[in-house]
């Protein structure tokens, strides 16, 4: 026996083409969200396959856009992260990471140069209290630290 009307699944299904109009979504943000607005787990449930069934939430594409939109940002291992906490399975943001990062550039060491020399025009020398602001700015963004501190390192030395 079902604990929810189909009604209520109705209703749900409505919510979350509601909530796609706005944004893509994964299969775990759009069944909380429903959760969210009230609906049972059911309900949720049964809303989310309905959406799936037209290919309206594909974790797939939606980890293919995410990392799209920040591999020239964030380092791999940050994107991972952000979209592991999404919902997302490792195995599909792999697949997803090998699907992008075969036509997008991904040396990291080429990203936080390019980072580096957006946040700091060249010919300007950095003191100690802007190399550690920088560091963190870029650890925020998931880099190593080896890697942050040569390129920094190699920055500094071609602006002497």
């Amino acid at each position: 026996m079902q604990n929810f009307s189909t009604e209520e699944a109705h209703e749900a299904a409505k919510k979350a083409m509601r909530l796609l109009e706005h944004m893509d979504r994964t299969e775990k943000g759009l069944f909380d969200k429903l959760l969210q607005s009230g609906f049972s787990e059911e309900a949720a449930q049964e809303a989310l396959h309905y959406v799936k069934s037209f290919g309206y939430v594909n974790d797939e594409r939606y980890a293919q856009r995410y990392i799209e939109g920040r591999i020239r940002t964030k380092s791999r291992q940050k994107i991972f992260q952000e979209l592991w906490q999404k919902g997302i399975d490792r195995e599909t943001i792999a697949l997803a990471w090998e699907t992008v990062s075969s036509c997008e550039q991904t040396d990291e060491r080429e990203l936080i140069q390019s980072l580096v020399k957006k946040k700091c025009p060249e010919g300007v020398a950095l003191d100690d209290r802007d190399k550690r602001r920088l560091c963190a700015y870029l650890q925020r963004r998931g880099f190593g630290l080896s890697d942050i501190y040569s390129v920094i390192e190699e920055l500094s030395n071609n602006n002497e």
